[in-house]
This record gives structure tokens, C-alpha cells and sequence, in this order.
């Protein structure tokens, strides 16, 4: 990886930094990779939290459930990197319509067109580029009985806009346009981008402002690790809890594409 090469300063392995250290003003992350965890500080000015498909419901309800669960705590998260300075970008694909007029929306429309090195697309699995998910997620809903997925696609998607946990400060973007998140970044400056949200093995890895886009634009890229839920039933192989099967996914992101971090690292 190019991390040393570029916004991230290796602090230490495998250690907090000391409360002097904090004082710069930066962002003292450990970034987990497998065994492997580095301290690295990042500027607040030149960092972004995006927050993927956190809608208010779901064809599948426990994911639905799941999403309700974990809203507070990545509320709380990018509260406190707010404060910090860190831009946050809410990210609700398919329904961003909802924000049309307010000015977090018109910011991200009205940032200036940049040039990027590859085009924005959904961005499948490349088995050139990393290995088979370790999850069999071809059919991942695990409530009992099986929600009637198909029925309720059938008469449109049910989400109608981010879940209202979810705090959108004035100062906020909103976008889930990965070319229009590339140009506000661009226009700001933004080398460093944390994604959260769900679904880790779907949009979060795949949507054009995902993790795999934005390594392959060259921006240094964390997962936060606790503030992800995937779509992975555990009826499926490999026949492990749900907590269990995300895991294994976070593995898989830490292993091809990018590090981890817990939310501790900037919220209490």
C-alpha cells in the first residue's frame, strides 16, 4: 500500500498515542490490517466521513432493524469528528431526491466538475484485483420466516430518505453521486475518507463513492469496523453468527482493499 507515501504519518504499531500527541489537532486513528495495526494521524480539514445507505427501511426487516440499532452510535461518531472539522457526507443512494433544495445537497451540486483517473460505476468484484467474498450472500436475509423480498422490490424500493437518527448538520453534504462527492473532495482538499454505513459485502465496497472506488482514485481509505452491517444470513455458508459473517467481511476489506478502524478513535 502507498499509505506512507502520501497524507498518513506513522506514528507507532499497536499503541495509543500519548495525550501530548493528540494535541496537534489531528486525528489519531489505528488502522487494522489482519494482525497488522498502525497509528495514523490524519488532518481533520483533509478528512471525510462518508455515511452509505443508511435508509430508514428495508425490503429485509431484520437489516432494517439492524440499521435502527446501529443510527445512534454512528450519530454520536461523526458528531464528534464534526466537531473536529471533518466533512460529513450523507450518502443515501436512491433517494437523495429527498434532500433536493437544501443547502447540503446544492454544496455537493455546486462543487466544481473534477477530472478523475477512472470513470464512476457500481464496481463489482474483480477477481483480478481480490479474492471471493468469504460469505455466500446470494440469499442473505436471515429473518424467520424469509421477508417476501421480491414482493415488496416489486411494487418499488421502500426507503424514502436517510434514517432521521441520523443528525444532518447545516455544515454537512449531501450526495450519493460518486462523481459529485470526487469534485466537493477535490475542491476541499480531501485526501482521507472514512466510509460507514451498510451494506459492508454490497454498497458500502461497490457504490461509485464506495471503498473500492475510492482506493482506485488513490485517497486513503478506512473502514470503520462498528459502524458497518452486512446482508449475510446465517444459513448460509460459511454457517457462521451474523456478527460472526461481518467479521469475516471486514476481513476480506482489511485483506484487498483498506484498513479498519473502531469508532472509539474519535468518539467516546
Amino acid at each position: 500500500m502507498r499509505y506512507a507515501a502520501v497524507a498518513l504519518v506513522i506514528l507507532s504499531a499497536c499503541s495509543t498515542p500519548p495525550p501530548a500527541a493528540r494535541a496537534d489537532g489531528s486525528l489519531h486513528l489505528h488502522a487494522r490490517r489482519g494482525e497488522k495495526t498502525e497509528a495514523v494521524a490524519w488532518k481533520p480539514a483533509e478528512t471525510a466521513i462518508i455515511i452509505c445507505d443508511m435508509w430508514d427501511t428495508h425490503t429485509c426487516a431484520g437489516a432494517a432493524r439492524r440499521v435502527t440499532e446501529l443510527a445512534p452510535k454512528l450519530n454520536a461518531f461523526i458528531a464528534a469528528a464534526r466537531t473536529q472539522g471533518v466533512l460529513i457526507v450523507h450518502a443515501p443512494s436512491d433517494v437523495i431526491k429527498f434532500y433536493d433544495g437544501t443547502p447540503q445537497r446544492q454544496r455537493a451540486k455546486d462543487a466544481p466538475l473534477a477530472k478523475a483517473s477512472i470513470p464512476f460505476k457500481w464496481n463489482k468484484l474483480d477477481p483480478s484485483r481480490e479474492g471471493p467474498l468469504p460469505i455466500d450472500d446470494s440469499d442473505w436475509c436471515d429473518c424467520t420466516p424469509k421477508c417476501p423480498i421480491k414482493e415488496i422490490a416489486a411494487k418499488g424500493w421502500p426507503w424514502k430518505r436517510q434514517i432521521a437518527a441520523i443528525e444532518i448538520a447545516p455544515e454537512d453534504a449531501a450526495s450519493a453521486d460518486g462523481q459529485e462527492i470526487y469534485n466537493l473532495f477535490e475542491q476541499r482538499g480531501i485526501r482521507n475518507v472514512i466510509l460507514t454505513g451498510v451494506h459492508t459485502n454490497m454498497c458500502v465496497l461497490g457504490r461509485s463513492f464506495g471503498i473500492r472506488q475510492m482506493v482506485m482514485l488513490g485517497k486513503n481509505v478506512v473502514l470503520a469496523r462498528d459502524l458497518t452491517d452486512g446482508l449475510y444470513d446465517p444459513r448460509q455458508a460459511p454457517h457462521v453468527s451474523h456478527d460472526a459473517g461481518v467479521a469475516l467481511l471486514v476481513g476480506h476489506i482489511e485483506k484487498y482493499w483498506c484498513p479498519s478502524i473502531l469508532s472509539s478513535d474519535i468518539s467516546p
